[in-house]
């Protein structure tokens, strides 16, 4: 299981804003271009392990600054569903 975590942890490290605005879609999260990006821009480059619940917790409060709470609980019921 161990590289199944590090093959998503790497996507959430790399992803895209199209990427990003894609997978809202797929998974019915609301979220303009404009916060897609600002998301993206934060997750680049950094070492996240989403299945790590502090970890986690903190990526999702710094999406709530960037795009609102509404949006950030979604994120983290899409991270969520990863992690199991």
């Amino acid at each position: 299981m161990k590289i199944f975590e590090n093959i998503i942890n790497h996507k959430i490290g790399t992803i895209t804003g199209d990427e990003l605005l894609k997978y809202g879609k797929q998974f019915q999260i609301i979220i303009t271009k404009q916060q897609a990006d600002k998301i993206a821009d934060y997750l680049r480059g950094k070492q996240v392990n989403i299945f790590n619940d502090e970890e986690r917790t903190r990526v999702v409060k710094e999406i709530a600054k960037i795009a609102g709470p509404e949006t950030a609980r979604a994120v983290n019921k899409l991270f969520i569903q990863f992690t199991k």
